[in-house]
């Protein structure tokens, strides 16, 4: 039907022909993630054809971002008009709900070529049930799903983190979205770039811990730190596996950090310094963040869908993931389930349509370009040190105005004094979205309103968001099993209109 390589190849073909070089990387100098959402169809003679050979499919790209950082705290705003979160992952959904709006305008429209059929009940559309949607990631999401253990027997890209190193509270993990040495450096044990990779302790994403990326200074000395150290239970927590003569050496580290008030790492030396299967918070340069990491945005989004509350009015069941694919980079079929799927699995008593998602997870062999590994072994030893691209990217497969290039959570270019204008925000921020969701919901006449949007007087966002009911039901039930921890907004950050 397809293969990771295809739904790799793919997306990097539509990031170098369709998106413009303004918001990408500078050559030599900087670097960025890519995630995309691609639609997967059978072909129209497929579905006529009922023979017993492989299934014919056609491949579209729907959405894409790129993108490292995201905001402060002090910088969010209640107007709903800043990207809060910038990662990759997080714009490619985005844009892939803005993508799902322009579908349900075809729907309302009664166009023959929407994605999406009536229902059977008033006002709400279903998906076409030949269609399915696959998540693709150049790297693996930070968070959770980043804590892989390094055995001893591997080709470790990294030296084991030493345990004076490990226990000092002041050296932390340098995942900062701010900082110029920050996000996600993905690695290739083969690269020419190896060997100085091996002076540092790092995340999946390459993320040094304690000097940036390639400099001369030696990093820590590598300990005899083995399973011996480690209780079974630790080691279980780790590997997802009990003992079995294979040395657990050191785990890959995230820069995410555990939400304040809840349970948090043990920073003991080596693989047990991770507790994994917790809610994190993307870090920030001296301001906090509010924004959920991206694996456990991955795991919500595998149990409430991609679509979010507000497309729920319309639609009769969520729109689920049907896989997540990965980019070449350090990764763990363990952790990615463990994070995506395994913390939610108990989850019980969700409302008719939604579900724990057993979500496959697939990995390419295919580099991404505008890596940071691949972008390191292209520089070589060129003098200067590389920096995540500033700006991220937002496309969507929509007719008029299918690009968003932003920087700072604003449309790139944005002054001081034009924040607030219209023309200040991205088309993928809150207020944008529900600008589009409110202009659909006036196409359609009241009398085919679905239910949802009948029963009451609705005036701002928060207000639309509290009666998709089912949704936040099921979003309850979610928290109340499994992430009692989420960090959410304050209300008074949806009162917008």
């Amino acid at each position: 039907m397809w293969t990771a390589d295809e739904i790799a190849r793919l997306c990097y073909e539509h990031y170098g022909s369709r998106l413009p070089k303004q918001g990408k990387p500078e050559p030599n100098r900087e670097w960025t993630l890519l995630a995309a959402v691609v639609k997967i169809q059978p072909t129209a003679d497929q579905a006529c054809d009922r023979s017993d050979g492989p299934v014919q499919v056609t491949k579209e790209v729907v959405s894409m971002g790129t993108g490292t950082k995201c905001i402060g705290q002090s910088k969010m705003r209640k107007s709903g008009d800043i990207l809060n979160d910038s990662h990759a992952e997080v714009i490619a959904r985005r844009s892939f709900q803005r993508y799902l709006l322009h579908q349900l305008h075809l729907a309302a429209a009664l166009k023959e070529d929407s994605i999406f059929l009536p229902g059977s009940q008033r006002g709400l559309w279903k998906l076409r049930p030949d269609l399915l949607f696959v998540f693709f990631s150049s790297h693996t999401p930070c968070g959770d799903a980043s804590i892989i253990p390094m055995l001893e027997f591997e080709d470790q890209p990294c030296c084991p983190v030493s345990r004076d190193w490990a226990c000092n509270p002041s050296v932390e993990t340098n995942d900062n979205l701010e900082a110029p040495e920050d996000k996600r450096k993905c690695e290739d044990p083969e690269s020419p770039v190896t060997k100085k990779m091996r002076l540092e302790p790092r995340t999946p994403d390459g993320t040094a811990h304690r000097q940036s990326f390639g400099s001369q200074e030696r990093g820590p000395n590598p300990p005899n730190v083995n399973s011996s150290h480690l209780t079974a239970e630790e080691l279980a927590s780790v590997t997802g596996m009990t003992p079995s003569g294979a040395r657990v050496v050191d785990v890959y580290r995230t820069g995410a950090k555990c939400v304040p008030g809840g349970a948090g790492d043990s920073r003991k030396p080596g693989a047990a310094y991770h507790r994994v299967g917790l809610l994190r918070v993307k870090p920030g340069r001296g301001d906090r963040t509010c924004s959920m990491s991206c694996s456990d945005k991955l795991a919500r989004w595998n149990v409430l869908g991609c679509q979010g509350a507000l497309l729920m009015h319309f639609l009769e069941e969520p729109i689920y993931l049907s896989a997540v694919v990965i980019g070449k980079c350090p990764c763990s079929q363990e952790a990615m389930q463990r994070a995506l799927i395994g913390r939610c699995q108990n989850v019980s008593a969700l409302p008719e349509g939604f579900g724990v998602q057993e979500v496959k997870i697939q990995q390419s062999d295919l580099l991404f370009e505008q890596s940071r590994c691949a972008v390191q072994t292209k520089k070589a030893d060129s003098p200067g040190r590389l920096v995540p691209c500033g700006a991220a990217i937002s496309w969507s497969a929509v007719p008029e105005q299918p690009l968003d290039v932003t920087a700072n959570g604003f449309p790139q270019g944005t002054t001081k004094k034009g924040v607030g204008r219209p023309q200040a925000r991205s088309r993928i921020s809150k207020v944008e979205l529900f600008r589009s969701f409110q202009k659909l919901l006036s196409s359609i006449s009241e009398d085919k309103w679905p239910d949802s949007l009948r029963a009451q007087k609705l005036a701002t966002y928060g207000d639309y968001k509290e009666a998709a009911s089912t949704y936040q039901q099921a979003w309850s039930a979610l928290r109340k099993q499994a992430f009692g921890s989420w960090v959410r907004n304050p209300p008074d950050y949806h009162q917008f209109t």
